[in-house]
């Protein structure tokens, strides 16, 4: 098992075919998992840093589908799919992310209630150790995710800050 932990507070580690990302997250649980399933906030912040999204329909119960176009900042365009499979508001999710025929990898996000503060963790179970390593190495899965959590930490404080002064834009 390799782990690792940014000064950022995301820690990562690698098991066989999982890849596990937690994050403690200066929000309440039931904000933070608006965030992850609400189209209004997820083109703030999902993806790493440099890309953007664009949701083309969202779907978030059971048998539910998610599909949106990520934009990389090199000006390519990649399809996503994501299928729910379990919706536990505000407590889990559960989903499994691929295209039109294939399942690249499942996952499993909690949502640990610590007050004020929520501790994420997300699971990511692939099909095999060699599409992980492929992942990690190919795509930057961890510095990916890394930077994915830093970006919605970022898009939390801007809801929490309108919230508390509405005149705001997010």
């Amino acid at each position: 098992m390799r782990m690792s932990q940014e000064a950022n507070q995301t820690v990562t580690s690698v098991n066989g075919s999982e890849l596990v990302i937690k994050r403690q997250l200066h929000a309440p649980r039931e904000l933070v998992f608006e965030a992850w399933t609400d189209s209004n906030h997820l083109p703030n912040w999902w993806g790493p840093e440099g890309f953007t999204i664009t949701v083309q329909e969202i779907d978030v119960r059971p048998g539910g589908v998610w599909r949106y176009v990520m934009h990389g900042p090199n000006g390519v365009d990649y399809d996503n799919k994501i299928n729910y499979i379990e919706v536990a508001e505000p407590e889990k999710l559960v989903y499994a992310h691929g295209d039109n025929e294939t399942e690249h990898f499942r996952v499993t996000v909690t949502f640990d209630d610590q007050g004020n503060q929520t501790e994420l963790t997300m699971h990511m179970l692939f099909t095999s150790t060699e599409e992980l390593e492929r992942a990690v190495k190919e795509f930057g899965a961890i510095e990916g995710a890394t930077s994915t959590m830093n970006r919605l930490e970022q898009q939390l404080v801007k809801i929490q800050d309108t919230a508390s002064n509405p005149k705001e834009e997010m």
